[in-house]
């Protein structure tokens, strides 16, 4: 079937100018003044039409007018309103061209591009969502660590939320990675696991002192080392990104 008036078929209906079957009709009123005329006939914009703008290229210059995508139903009926030959002609054509349309071999080939696109579309939007999971990776694990608080803990109490959060560890061997780690003061003495500088200006650790007064009278002050809210997030966040 020869190409009468040019066909747009990237929409999911085949669409044809306005203004190409305006001129193939040989209508002598002006298309500005013919389109509104025939719209008078009972035409519904987003149904039947749709405006756009078409380039024009003059003599010396480039300008733009307004052009509508009407689709082969709408087409039709114009050309049965004109009644031309040339009127009788395009429907014709039109009439062919809706029945090579809806044949089943185009309608598996429009399902099979809609299909395709539809993939395309799954695939952008699961790639995105895999950036989104690794800009919030953070925020993901901080909320597996449902038991983290704002309050202080006691290193043990840290153990068991590591561990509930999948790291395999205990308190002894959490001890022992915070001192190898620079996290805890490996030097024996009366120091000897409590924060380093470092750790205390990161504001991972707090100490708290207990006054213990003996049944003698002697009175001696005991410091333990306690976790701050800050310092939950840090190691969970820490072992987990391991």
């Amino acid at each position: 079937m020869s190409e009468l008036i040019k066909v747009n078929y990237d929409g999911d209906q085949p669409k044809v100018s306005g203004r190409e079957l305006h001129e193939f009709l040989g209508v002598e009123t002006p298309y500005h003044i013919w389109f509104p005329r025939m719209c008078g006939y009972g035409f519904s914009p987003e149904t039947d039409y749709c405006t756009k703008m078409s380039v024009c290229n003059g003599n010396s210059f480039i300008k733009e007018k307004s052009d509508h995508d009407l689709t082969i139903p709408m087409a039709k009926e114009l050309c049965m309103i004109q009644r031309t030959a040339r009127g009788k002609e395009a429907r014709q054509y039109f009439l062919q061209l809706e029945a090579a349309w809806n044949t089943p071999e185009m309608v598996m080939s429009r399902a099979l591009r809609m299909a395709d696109a539809q993939i395309k579309s799954l695939a952008v939007a699961n790639a995105q969502l895999e950036a989104n999971i690794t800009i919030m990776q953070p925020k993901v694990i901080f909320a597996d660590a449902v038991s983290v608080s704002e309050t202080t803990i006691l290193i043990g109490d840290l153990a068991k939320i590591l561990k509930q959060n999948g790291i395999e560890t205990g308190q002894n061997r959490l001890f022992e990675w915070l001192r190898a780690n620079g996290y805890l003061v490996k030097r024996k003495g009366i120091d000897y696991n409590m924060p380093t500088q470092r750790s205390m200006e990161l504001g991972l650790f707090e100490i708290k002192e207990t006054c213990i007064t003996r049944s003698d009278g002697y009175t001696s002050i005991n410091k333990t080392p306690r976790v701050t809210g800050k310092g939950q997030i840090y190691f969970v966040n820490k072992f987990k990104a391991a």
